[in-house]
């Protein structure tokens, strides 16, 4: 068993652009419980008010927070350094305390001498196994410490294990260590704390020369048994072990469980979950989690994985809760629109050589001439097939919208949007002001639909792209528009087109709802 502490809400809290409410805290912390992540390092409780509140209200979880913090402060006793008692004082019964594995950290950057350094670390392990927390020990900058001076990162650690540390974990701080140092390193490190059997060993890697995931893969093979990373990879600078990699390849790939192997389906939804209260967008290309992570595109790949999926498929799919994408081009051909079908009609036997699929590929033909392209925009791709066959539910009709802009001396241009909407025999027309058009009209067809339909509160647009298809046509060019859409849980894509950028968009973001309202009839 491989032991896993998540710091999103910690390192990752450090990446530019991230920011954690206590609300946001308290979300990631379910969302990581309930996938089964048994420890999670949620702040230092005395840096902030909002770390302080975390530590003080969730009690359900407990047992599975860490507080972080530093060592006591060089010449002062741990009970007068108030920001080390503030890791004794919280309701946490884990700590994670870090101090210096490096020489030239502890004289440089401390100012301290290497005893003091030690001391250091002794007096503030000790007292908080003294006080019956249990004790992380972050050996920070320990492999470029190591690689300076071994025996003195080596000493760094056994000070800590002799003090009481339950784990030690070794930190790739700088990201700098390739993988094969990690594994000599680390299996030097577990030779030398065989005399403390019972002292779990650890790794922290940063990923600044892309190396963190299989420099966290080589330290369990050299004997760590202890990962700690973030669950979508988001940290300091370039980021830390991505647990949602990491975590599957282990347990998939090496029979080595980190979680319940129940959970693991669930790896993808948590992943996009904790991305969105995060407010940043999980690369396409992620392994195991992304939208690409099992995409076929060229037409020999999308017909073997048809036939069989393990010719171009390392994992299935589902086993990490996430789908096979099969992507329209100019390569992929008949097969990959076949696969396309087959998934969508699930209870029709789809002939290749049937009217029905020869229409629908003259269909996407004729659209793509017209400034479609369906291969990163399946949910629209769905939706035709799904209109094509007759069973494409008629949710709603945009009988009208109009867009009204104004801009007055040196203030923001206002613009609103006037739509009108209908649900069987019930019409809505609603106004509403958006920041730009598209937006503008999002917010209104949002606030018409969402007393039939409730669920569309739960919906934002996450990325919105625009490309010129033919710009020797300049003003009268076609544009298309691809919008990707979350409930926080799915992503999906959308596309329109049209010389009329407005209309293209609004094309695509009609597909957008009644691909949701579809989910929700899946569901």
């Amino acid at each position: 068993m491989i032991e896993i502490l998540d710091s999103t809400l910690r390192d990752g809290a450090q990446a530019e652009n991230v920011s954690f409410s206590a609300a946001d805290k308290k979300a990631v912390i379910k969302a990581l419980s309930d996938f089964g992540i048994p420890f999670i390092e949620a702040g230092n409780p005395g840096s902030n008010p909002k770390d302080s509140e975390i530590f003080s209200s969730s009690f359900d979880y407990l047992d599975r927070l860490v507080a972080f913090g530093a060592t006591r402060r060089k010449a002062m006793p741990c009970e007068a350094d108030r920001l080390f008692m503030s890791l004794m004082d919280s309701p946490a019964k884990n700590v994670s305390i870090f101090g210096k594995a490096s020489v030239f950290h502890a004289k440089e950057i401390l100012g301290v001498t290497l005893d003091e350094n030690l001391a250091m670390i002794s007096d503030s392990v000790r007292f908080a196994a003294d006080s019956e927390k249990t004790v992380f020990f972050d050996a920070e900058h320990f492999y470029d410490g190591y690689k300076a001076n071994p025996d003195y990162a080596v000493k760094v650690i056994i000070t800590a294990a002799n003090s009481g540390a339950s784990r030690i974990v070794l930190c790739d701080t700088n990201g700098g260590s390739f993988p094969d140092e990690i594994f000599e390193v680390t299996r030097a490190v577990k030779t030398a704390l065989h005399g403390f059997p019972d002292v779990i060993l650890g790794i922290h890697c940063h990923n600044d020369c892309g190396f963190a995931d299989a420099n966290a893969v080589l330290a369990v093979k050299a004997g760590v048994t202890h990962i700690q990373g973030t669950f979508t990879g988001i940290g300091e600078r370039c980021g830390n072990t991505n647990l949602s990699a990491v975590i599957p390849a282990l347990m998939l790939k090496r029979g080595l469980n980190c979680v319940l192997p129940e959970n693991l389906p669930k790896l993808t939804e948590t992943a996009r979950k904790i991305a969105e209260i995060a407010n940043i967008r999980l690369p396409d290309g992620m392994p195991f989690v992304g939208k690409s992570a099992f995409a076929h595109k060229g037409g020999m790949h999308a017909d073997g994985v048809r036939k069989n999926p393990v010719s171009f498929e390392h994992i299935k799919p589902a086993s990490v809760g996430n789908e096979r994408n099969i992507l329209l081009s100019e390569v992929a051909g008949r097969a990959a629109l076949i696969a396309k079908v087959s998934k969508i009609l699930t209870d029709r036997v789809i002939d290749k050589d049937s009217p029905e699929i020869s229409d629908l590929i003259s269909t996407v033909k004729e659209r793509e001439l017209g400034g479609y392209q369906y291969e990163g925009a399946g949910a629209s791709l769905e939706i035709l097939v799904r209109e094509r066959f007759g069973i494409m539910p008629e949710y709603f009709t945009l009988d009208y919208y109009k867009i009204l802009g104004e801009k007055t001396g040196d203030a923001e241009p206002l613009t609103s949007a006037i739509i009108k909407a209908r649900v069987n025999d019930k019409t809505k027309l609603r106004v509403h002001e958006g920041d730009g058009p598209v937006n503008a009209i999002d917010k209104a067809l949002r606030k018409a639909l969402s007393q039939f339909y409730p669920v569309l509160e739960t919906v934002h647009l996450s990325d919105y792209k625009v490309r010129i298809i033919d710009s020797k046509e300049a003003t009268a060019a076609i544009v298309r528009v691809l919008i990707e859409s979350t409930d926080g849980v799915n992503v999906w894509t959308t596309v329109g087109a049209s010389t009329n950028i407005i209309n293209a968009s609004v094309s695509a973001l009609i597909d957008s709802i009644k691909y949701k309202l579809l989910l929700e009839e899946k569901d």
